[in-house]
């Protein structure tokens, strides 16, 4: 560890009408008939974690005394000595500074960056607006390795995030994307995060991925001490016992199931653990019409993540002031109840068809051609479902696949090996197929 002294202290800052409007949504007097009308018996209602008779309430959002939202609850990130905001900003499609700064002025200190996201820009953006503010956030940066990624190079981008960043250290460096042990078996890897420590330009070393081998590849590096942060896709659809309340009557497939297991692991370690991809999706037009005076959507996902006492926070990409305030508004909230676990039901058996589970890859095997079809769709519900297709296009084309194992593939594909081949029945066909036009 470097002699910097840093004082982590200071890391804080001081329904008709919705049918209508919800394409391919289960109608709710269907989604009674299929079971779900045992609510209002008192059974058992949301994750194993926050379980508690369903109630008819909403939270309110957290506001403070000017009626503004603001960050209420900072949680420890591991055993690093930080804490974090349980709501945090994520940076992969940010490149306007002003937004980072609003963020910052809701109370927002954690910072989650990545030299990939926009070429270099959203780290620059991060840097620009948190100037002279260093001592009031917790940054950290990210890079993707390969097993025989070097010493010299890693040092060389972690000196371009230092630099896009304006600043002399980062305080967690994340091995970015991983989905291979192997990866976590490079040694330059291990002598770069010791030397980066020791010249004090990181303070902490993670692993972050979303991969059908995530989960061995958290056992690997947990059982050997090698992370102190984890940062992984969790969202209320991966959680088998949010499903509690209708799974009876619904085809359902838990995917990634050993999660909880290695997010307890790594508490028990003391290994801070923050989530992504949160929102399974992220299609919050779709819900308006569902909500009502409490919470969002996207707040009432937040807090069921949040319910869990293992996390530590989450990230969530912020793209306008107007969702920095929104999304902060659900900072301290407690565990969703009654209605708000319909609300997360409702989008879910909406969307149930077209969102690819993160840290699956199950079909993949199908494909005669080798066709990354979760790396795919993982960009195509970027430009779908976020609503921002050049950032969609930008990371289809950063994966780099070619003709050969790309979307483009699937158009000429006549066997369509991969049909019936989803666990939890997306029709991969006509998804890739979508994905190979609308990402070119």
């Amino acid at each position: 560890m470097s002699e910097r002294k840093i004082d982590s202290a200071n890391c804080r800052d001081r329904t008709k009408t919705a049918e209508a409007h919800a394409p391919g949504a289960l109608r709710r007097r269907d989604f009674l008939i299929r079971g779900v009308a045992a609510l209002g018996s008192g059974a058992f209602a949301g994750s194993g974690f926050a379980g508690s008779e369903a109630q008819s309430q909403t939270a309110q959002p957290q506001l403070n005394e000017l009626g503004e939202p603001r960050i209420r609850n900072y949680r420890a990130l591991g055993k690093t000595g930080l804490e974090i905001s349980d709501i945090s900003y994520g940076s992969s499609r940010t490149t306007d500074p002003k937004i980072v700064a609003h963020a910052l002025e809701r109370g927002v200190n954690y910072f989650d960056a990545a030299e990939s996201y926009n070429r270099g820009r959203s780290e620059e953006s991060i840097g620009e607006a948190l100037a002279g503010r260093r001592d009031r956030v917790i940054l950290t940066s990210k890079t993707e390795i390969s097993a025989t990624t070097t010493k010299p190079e890693l040092m060389e981008r972690l000196e371009g995030s230092l630099r896009r960043l304006r600043t002399d250290y980062i305080d967690v460096y994340f091995n970015h994307a991983v989905n291979d042990v192997e990866l976590l078996k490079n040694d330059e890897w291990h002598e770069f995060t010791a030397a980066a420590k020791q010249q004090g330009k990181i303070r902490f070393v993670g692993v972050s991925g979303h991969g059908g081998q995530l989960v061995r590849c958290l056992d690997y590096a947990l059982d050997r001490d090698l992370i102190d942060v984890i940062l992984c896709a969790y969202n209320f659809g991966q959680d088998p016992a949010f499903y509690q309340r209708f799974v009876s009557r619904l085809d359902f497939i838990a995917i990634q199931t050993e999660l909880p297991r290695v997010i307890e692991k790594a508490h028990a370690k003391g290994v801070g653990v923050v989530a992504m991809k949160t929102l399974r999706g992220a299609r919050l037009n779709d819900m308006r019409p569902y909500e009502g005076a409490g919470a969002t959507f996207a707040q009432t996902a937040f807090r069921w993540v949040l319910s869990n006492p293992k996390i530590s926070g989450l990230v969530i990409s912020m793209t306008s002031h107007e969702q920095v305030d929104e999304f902060v508004a659900a900072s301290g909230g407690s565990a969703p109840r009654g209605a708000e676990l319909d609300l997360l039901e409702e989008y879910l058996l909406a969307n149930r068809r077209g969102y690819c589970d993160h840290g699956c890859d199950i079909c993949e095997s199908s494909c005669p051609v080798d066709v990354a079809i979760s790396d795919v769709l993982r960009t195509r519900m970027y430009a779908r479902d976020y609503g921002d297709l050049p950032y969609g296009r930008a990371e289809y084309s950063r994966l780099g696949l070619g003709l050969e194992r790309g979307a483009a593939a699937c158009l000429t594909c006549a066997d369509t090996p991969c049909l019936g081949r989803c666990p939890t029945g997306l029709d991969i066909p006509n998804l890739m197929r979508d994905a190979a036009t609308l990402l070119g």
